[in-house]
């Protein structure tokens, strides 16, 4: 962006950043910067601090169908069979395959905004939990959460 004042034109940047290990962590990091390289560096330690650990199944997935909101944007993602791949567009897309998540569908809702789609893809692994959590929220042994005997 390009500010106009009255000693002359002021250049600024704004840069959108997603870190991971491809092992189930993943951070969304948004900065500004008169550079790209001093926004870059900004935005990678933002990220670096909202780091996030994901549960992900042997087929390389997410447990469950999951949503996420954001402002006007609306994320959608969905657990897929193994060998189907990443279906997912734009902002959604670079946030999943940084995780090391292989097979998932997901659907952007609303806004097509870029940050927000990140920022909203990121509340919705938020709201994912395993088995494991729901059992010990409850209260109540593993082997009596889902099955009934």
């Amino acid at each position: 962006v390009i500010k106009v004042t009255k000693g002359g034109k002021k250049l600024s940047v704004r840069v959108l950043v997603v870190v991971g290990d491809g092992k189930g962590k993943v951070g969304v990091g948004i900065a500004k910067g008169d550079d790209i390289h001093s926004a870059l560096k900004k935005a990678k330690n933002d990220g670096i601090k909202n780091l996030i650990k994901l549960p992900i199944t042997k087929s390389l997935s997410i447990p469950h169908l999951v949503y996420g909101q954001f402002k006007a944007c609306k994320v959608l993602l969905r657990p897929s069979i193994e060998g189907s791949g990443v279906v997912a567009g734009g902002a959604i897309r670079s946030v999943i395959e940084i995780t090391g998540i292989k097979n998932i569908i997901a659907k952007q809702l609303g806004s097509s905004n870029l940050m927000n789609n990140a920022r909203a893809t990121i509340i919705a692994f938020n709201n994912l939990t395993t088995p494991f959590e729901i059992a010990k929220k409850r209260g109540i042994p593993l082997e009596n959460c889902f099955f009934k005997k």
